[in-house]
This record gives structure tokens, sequence and C-alpha cells, in this order.
């Protein structure tokens, strides 16, 4: 992986600013993305209907969307180092947003795949290289707020998703769930043109194809089978023999990269104590937890409850409300105790708010549940900033390409993981009972296993150094 430098960086004074609004210009792009990713999922009966199929048939839309994001994830780093990040995110943007038109105006199931795969690789690259355009551009003393920017879409585009979904369905067509990106897409060219400048590397090196098959193929055979346990619809052993290849291609790639002189992802961020915790080990089953939650929310009040879509939506609003919430004093949070501090005890309160939603029923006061679920959002979105963060304090300008597509593939590997934990925990819970239907009890055991995972995970960072990403956080260590 060669060094190289870069050409039209913003000047000394000016970088603050400028970091802030290239970060927020960003985030409108990631929540284009992020919301079409949830928004879709309550209008396949309607789509179906249209198209003549099964509703079933159209898991497939989703699940050919997340295979070409995973295929495509590996080469996002090497791209935007190639043909310099600005033009990458703009045809990013652009193959999203025209993939985005031909999904509304797909007149059948066939059109519509083809559609979704199109989407599904700009959607591959324009997460990790939005983010490389973010480090590049924000000074440590700000990339606690330039990260926390590009955070909230994933915080609250499946909140506001699903509800969002439903009405447009319900009162307009399925078409425009699609079609809102349109608009949403221009206004993100528009701004990239205006203030993301153009930084390129002089010198890169030729792309380790090798590399990209395996990586490829180790991550979406991976995504795969967990996409299948949590569907459940393709029985239990072909989707663990899917995992299994995914594992098997991630080691061989491992290898690969370790061996080759300029491989396509360098490993060497993995050395990197803060990336490798907040991003590998800690930071993945934390977010597991993380990513765990939205899931089961829902379908407590839906199934375990017996409310409606409407009542589950307004218990949404709390918890989304959490998550915008804890926005304004991130960085004040994160200055006054540091990363460890914060991972630790916000990690402890965010396990026990999941692990209280057990103890939830259909009499519990909805004051108490509201306050509930406003303190979860609230643990939700300072854990999810500080990991996001975290793990990129120390990373060097060398290793930001690689370490943004690994920070990639890790959040979509612990999205999905996260969903297929909670699911496997309610099944295996439906079965132990003898139930034929899910019950109150199967989500309380599911809530406590994934708040026991979250409280496990906080706990491993208290290993991390007490000054850990101080000159971001900039926490000033008592001696």
């Amino acid at each position: 992986m060669t060094v190289a430098r870069t050409t039209d960086q913003p000047s000394e004074a000016s970088f603050g600013r400028q970091s802030r609004i290239i970060a927020l210009v960003v985030a409108v792009s990631f929540f284009m993305q992020i919301l079409d990713g949830t928004i879709v999922t309550t209008s396949l009966p309607q789509m179906a209907k249209t198209f003549g199929v099964e509703p079933v048939s159209m898991s497939i839309g989703i699940t050919v969307y997340l295979l070409t994001m995973a295929a495509f994830v590996p080469l996002a780093g090497w791209a935007g180092d190639r043909y310099g990040a600005r033009r990458v995110f703009l045809a990013s943007i652009t193959i999203f947003t025209v993939a985005s038109l031909f999904c509304g105006l797909s007149g059948n199931l066939t059109e519509f795949i083809i559609a979704r795969a199109v989407q599904g690789v700009g959607s591959a690259l324009m997460t990790p290289v939005g983010r490389i355009i973010v480090l590049k551009n924000a000074r440590k003393s700000d990339l606690v707020h330039a990260m926390s920017m590009i955070t909230w879409p994933a915080l609250t585009a499946p909140v506001i998703g699903p509800v969002l979904g439903s009405f447009i369905t319900t009162y307009f067509s399925w078409h425009w769930n699609f079609l809102i990106n349109i608009p949403i897409g221009i206004i993100g060219l528009g701004l990239v043109l205006r203030f993301v400048p153009d930084q390129r590397e002089e010198k890169v090196a030729r792309l380790d194809f090798i590399g990209f098959l395996q990586s490829a193929a180790g991550l979406t055979f991976l995504l795969a089978g967990l996409e299948f346990v949590v569907q459940g619809t393709t029985g239990l052993a072909p989707s663990i023999g899917l995992v299994a290849a995914g594992v098997v291609f991630s080691v061989v790639a491992t290898r690969h990269f370790m061996k080759v002189d300029a491989p396509l992802l360098d490993l060497s961020a993995f050395k990197v104590q803060t990336f490798a915790m907040s991003t590998l080990s800690a930071g993945t089953a934390s977010r597991v937890a993380i990513n765990a939650t939205p899931f089961l929310i829902p379908l407590l009040f839906q199934v375990g409850f017996g409310r409606t879509a409407i009542d589950a939506g307004t218990y949404l609003l709390f918890y989304f409300a959490g998550n915008l919430g804890m926005k304004a004093i991130t960085t004040q949070m994160l200055r006054a105790f540091g990363f460890r501090d914060v991972l630790v005890v916000n990690g402890l309160i965010s396990s026990a708010s999941i692990a209280a939603c057990a103890f939830l029923s259909p009499s519990t006061p909805d004051l108490l549940i509201y306050c509930l679920l406003f303190i979860a959002g609230l643990s939700r979105s300072m854990n999810f900033t500080a990991l996001n963060t975290l793990g990129f304090a120390d990373i060097h300008a060398a290793q930001r390409s690689s370490a943004s597509t690994l920070s990639s593939m890790l959040q979509q590997v612990s999205l999905l993981l996260g969903v297929a934990v909670a699911a496997a925990v309610l099944n295996l819970s439906r079965t132990f009972h003898g139930g034929e239907t899910l019950s109150l009890v199967d989500f309380r055991w599911a809530f406590l296993v994934v708040g026991l995972i979250g409280g496990i995970s906080a706990l491993r960072f208290i290993s991390l150094p007490h000054d850990a990403g101080a000159e971001v956080s900039r926490h000033k260590v008592k001696t």
C-alpha cells in the first residue's frame, strides 16, 4: 500500500468550519442510503400485489441488494484512492439515485431485482468513501463532531424508516418509497460539487484483484448466511454452510493480505488498539446489541403486546427522540470523561435499558415505557458515536482508506449479526416451550440475552488506557 499526498487541502483557518459542512453533506447522502434500506420493508406486500407474485418472493429484493453491496464494499477504499474520493462519492450517489428511479418504475419482479442490484453497488461505495472524505477533511479536534454528524443517519433512519414507509405506502404508493430518493440524491450531488474538495492520491498500487475476489466472496457468503438465518426460509443447514464458507474465504483473504506487497486492504489498522477494539472485538459485540434493539422493540409491542403498528410507532418516537437528544452533549461528555469511561459506563447503562425491556408487559404504564425507551435511545446514540469516533482516533493517513473499508465491512456483519442473534433467541425460546407463535416470554429472553452481550462488551473496554483517543476527545487525564 503506497503512501501518497493529497492536494487542494483547505487552509488551517477554514478547516474546522469546512470539515463540519463536509460532514453534513456526507450525512445527507448516508441518510438517503440507510433510509432506503429500512423504508422498503413496509411496502413489500403491496409491491408483490403489483408484480403478481407471492409476498415471500419479494424478499429477494432485499437479499440481492445486500449481496451486491457486500461484493463491492472491499473495493471502495482502493477506488477512492485511485480515482479520487470526491469523484467516486459522486458516482456512488448517482448510481444509487438512478437505480432508485428504476426501482420505483419497475413493472415486474425481474426489473426490480436488477435495479436493486445496481442500487447495492452504489451503496457499497457510498459509506466507506464518504467516511474517507470526512477523515481527510477533519482535524482530530473536530473529529468527534464530524463523526457524530455522519453517525446520526444510522441512528435515526432505522427508527423513522418503517413509520415513514407505512405512511407513504398507505396514503400514496409504494413507488414513492424509492422515488423519494431522487430529490435527496440531487441535493446530495449539488452539495458534494459545491463543498467537497477534489483530493487525489499521487500514486496508487494496481488493483489486488485476487484479494478483491477473496474478500468479496467472504463477506458475501457471510452476510448471505446471516440474512437467511434471519429470514428462516432456507433451513438452518444451508445458512450455516454459507456462514462457514464466508469464514473460510475471509481467512484466506486475510492470509493473502498479510503476504502480498500491495494488498487491497491494509490490515495494519488492526494493530492499533483503539481501532481493533472499537471495530472488531468489543465493538462488534456492542454493535450486535445496538442493532438488535430496533428489530426487537417494534415486534415486542405488536406481537408481544398485541398493539397496532401505529401504537408501536408512537413508542418508537420516544426511542428516536433519545437518539437525537444525546447529540447535543456527546462532545462535552467525551471531553469530560474520555472514551474509555464513556464506553464502559454508558455501555452498561445501554445494556441495562435493553435488558429492562424484558420486564415490560401490556399493563406497564405508558409513561414508564416512554422513559425507558428514551433512556435506551440516549445511551444507544452515545455508544454509537463513541465507537465510530474512537475507531479512527489513532489511524494514520496511510491507513484511513483501508480502515474505513474494514470498518464498513465489519459494521455490515454486526448489523445482520445483531438481528440474527435476536431472531435466533426468539425462535429457540419458542421451540423450547413448544409455542406455535412468538409469545411475550420469547421477547423477554431475547432482550435479556442482547442486554447481556452489550454488558459484557462494555466491560471489555476497561482494558483501554485512560487516555485512549485523548487527542480527539480532548479529555485531560488527571495525574
